[in-house]
């Protein structure tokens, strides 16, 4: 298992991203959660397989269609061996 730390910058708050987020993460069966970060900022620490966490970045990198994401920062990490994903 491998884990990811991301900070999606943007217009993604206001814009159902944390909500989308974990339906992408259970759908791809990734573990972690999602939060809202200050100064338009939503954070996110996710865990699974590889390929499934490179698909999901890749949807960050997106978001959902109101959301405009100028960036994405990205940081691998230790794995929290968590057994859900959810919104904080």
């Amino acid at each position: 298992m491998t884990a990811v730390h991301l900070l999606v910058h943007g217009r993604v708050t206001g814009v159902f991203y944390r909500a989308s987020a974990q339906e992408v993460a259970c759908r791809l069966d990734v573990m972690g959660w999602v939060r809202n970060r200050s100064g338009d900022c939503v954070e996110i620490h996710a865990e699974g397989d590889p390929k499934q966490l490179d698909q999901l970045i890749a949807w960050c990198r997106r978001g959902p269609a109101q959301a405009q994401v100028t960036s994405v920062d990205q940081e691998w990490v230790d794995p929290e061996e968590l057994t859900s994903f959810e919104i904080r």
